[in-house]
């Protein structure tokens, strides 16, 4: 690939933990479909991202049954899709700080693509493979269980997986017959980084906070704190 000095792959080897033995595959999985397009170059990351998706499936699900033996399939398969989610997948992508390495067009880097959950996602699962492809299933495993196997116990153990949202729902219309409502109070930072400032309103009983980078994250965040507040009081 052409400009591959445009992506600095000694520090995101580092930031991985894992040296690339053919890195015209990590090139491929960090170029976005703008970039590929100006550059008249057919490889983008999206077939690696499809591949990555099922490297990451397995992993997860072997790690799940491995470390939560007493747990049922019905659970597992909550807490696996919590942890392939795009929420998920996005924050720790955000913690490797893998957007700072992505190629993209003008456009798309014009408008923050770097700063997108849905293509942070789709970044890491397309690095997932590229390190699957060059280094084979076991590498690629511990290096994804060593960044986010701390993660997976951590949300597992404070029930950071729970839908709070759907939690909140049924509560409300089960004791109180009516819908939890939600009011964004504002909305801070530019438009490819911004903070949303919702509140949730569960009759004139509970009314919560929450933050979050996208209104959803920021609903699910005021939901768990309604949550806590209800059980709190019980």
């Amino acid at each position: 690939m052409s400009k591959q000095a445009a992506v600095d792959i000694d520090s995101l080897e580092k930031v991985l933990g894992y040296s690339f033995s053919d890195r015209s595959i990590v090139f491929e999985a960090l170029t976005h479909r703008s970039y590929s397009h100006e550059k008249k170059n057919k490889l983008n990351y999206e077939r690696l991202e499809f591949l990555g998706d099922a490297v990451l499936q397995l992993i997860v699900t072997e790690y799940l049954l491995d470390r939560y033996k007493n747990y049922d399939e019905g659970l597992l398969s909550k807490l696996r899709g919590y942890f392939v989610s795009e929420d998920f997948l996005s924050k720790i992508a955000t913690e490797l700080k893998l957007g700072n390495y992505l190629l993209l067009g003008k456009g798309e880097k014009a408008s923050g693509g770097k700063y997108k959950e849905s293509l942070l996602c789709d970044i890491f699962e397309s690095v997932v493979a590229a390190i699957y492809i060059d280094g084979g299933y076991s590498q690629a495993r511990d290096i994804i269980i060593n960044h986010f196997g701390t993660s997976i116990d951590e949300d597992i153990s404070s029930s950071a997986f729970m839908d709070s949202k759907s939690e909140l729902q049924k509560i409300s219309q089960r004791k109180y017959g009516n819908l939890p409502e939600y009011t964004v109070l504002d909305e801070k930072g530019p438009e490819h980084d911004k903070i949303f400032v919702v509140r949730v309103d569960v009759q004139d009983l509970v009314s919560e906070t929450g933050i979050g980078k996208t209104k959803k994250t920021a609903e699910k965040d005021a939901a768990r704190k309604a949550l806590k507040k209800l059980d709190d009081e019980q």
